[in-house]
């Protein structure tokens, strides 16, 4: 199995914390930085688009958060998809179960899965094996 990166969009620090620590109980992930709306994330991916080392191989993406929400951040994301030297899967991970969202998100290619909150850590655990 491949060390991976994850990175974790979410304004909830709570959500952040619990999600954090079954990160780092998985062997395979090498590294989980954690940002608090979709503009930090996009910045950093960005300023890291060159360095496949840093850029995330799966991103937790949360819909509702402050400055840019998680079906904005796809917008942008999707626009620099075919400058990133890299796969990166995308979960949009929220505690919506609104129809409207869930069709949205399943509209959108890039988006791997709509997951329902709180994630398990066997959820979790699955994800990261997968890759």
């Amino acid at each position: 199995m491949k060390s991976v990166n994850v990175f974790v969009v979410d304004d909830d620090d709570i959500y952040q914390f619990t999600i954090g620590v079954t990160l780092k109980s998985i062997p395979a992930v090498r590294s989980t930085r954690t940002f608090s709306d979709g503009a930090e994330a996009l910045e950093y991916i960005v300023v890291h688009q060159n360095d496949v080392d840093e850029l995330p191989d799966i991103i937790f993406l949360d819909i509702n958060m402050p400055i840019l929400d998680g079906f904005q951040f796809m917008e942008e994301f999707i626009e620099l998809l075919p400058k990133l030297n890299k796969s990166i899967k995308v979960y949009m991970v929220s505690s919506s179960m609104d129809p409207k969202d869930i069709k949205k998100a399943d509209r959108i290619e890039e988006i791997s899965d709509y997951l329902i909150k709180p994630l398990n850590s066997n959820d979790i655990k699955e994800i990261v094996a997968k890759l």
